[in-house]
């Protein structure tokens, strides 16, 4: 299947920022949109805007760290539309600090949502995707993997193993599954919000405020390697500012 009208996509983080971006226009072009993240009512509110566009969504609450979500997420686009087409794996945090504050709690939540949750959502997708014979993943990560800096070393693994995996996966898909790996750098998100170092917090937030790209810009990449043709696998983009390092 060529195109974007008719497919079916999940997304995962969808309740705000890129996720939310991408459900938008995905739904705009035609494609049918499941919602997955862990505030039901912004999914509510994001399928009912993308309805009265005349477009068609499902949601249902979503966390990634809970394998049982995901299998729910898969199961609703099959139950709702048929089949599943495309997985967005959008949902991540980027908890970052200085290695030297410790916080291990925070390294793991960060494998546990970047990593495990890409991975959960692999797990319930791939036989879904071998029995059509069809189907994509897009796995969002990040250029803090592609320039690795100081304060982002868990977060650049995490993103950087989703990056390995995604890889190794390409090569095992066979010529009727396709796998692309998005990497944003600095957007206008949320992003920072959950950061829990003031100082690290306060450095995005400034970076942010100068450069960042709107998640639309993300969202047209998504858009771009969902549409081409089947045998056609758009394996990697980067999508920055043209001021970013």
């Amino acid at each position: 299947m060529a195109g974007i009208k008719g497919k079916v996509v999940a997304i995962t983080g969808a309740g705000g920022g890129i996720g939310e971006a991408i459900a938008l226009l995905l739904a705009e072009r035609g494609a049918k949109v499941v919602l997955g993240a862990r505030r039901p009512d912004r999914l509510e509110d994001l399928a009912l805007r993308i309805e009265k566009n005349g477009g068609e969504a499902a949601w249902v609450r979503t966390d990634v760290t809970r394998r049982e979500d995901l299998a729910g997420l898969v199961g609703l686009a099959r139950e709702r539309f048929g089949r599943l087409d495309v997985l967005v794996s959008n949902a991540g945090v980027g908890l970052i600090s200085p290695l030297d504050e410790l916080r291990v709690d925070d390294w793991e939540r960060m494998i546990d949502v970047n990593l495990k949750g890409v991975l959960y959502g692999i797990a319930e997708a791939l036989p879904v995707f071998r029995e059509q014979g069809s189907g994509h993943f897009v796995n969002i990560v990040s250029t803090a993997g592609l320039r690795i800096v100081p304060l982002m070393s868990v977060y650049a693994g995490t993103k950087n193993a989703v990056r390995t995996v995604s890889e190794g996966l390409r090569q095992e898909a066979g010529d009727s599954l396709r796998v692309t790996v998005v990497s944003p750098g600095f957007v206008s998100t949320d992003f920072a919000d959950g950061i829990p170092d003031p100082g690290a917090r306060t450095q995005i937030l400034d970076t942010m405020d100068r450069i960042a790209i709107p998640p639309q810009a993300v969202a047209r990449a998504v858009a771009f390697a969902v549409e081409q043709p089947a045998g056609v696998d758009v394996g990697d983009i980067v999508v920055r500012p043209t001021a970013q390092d």
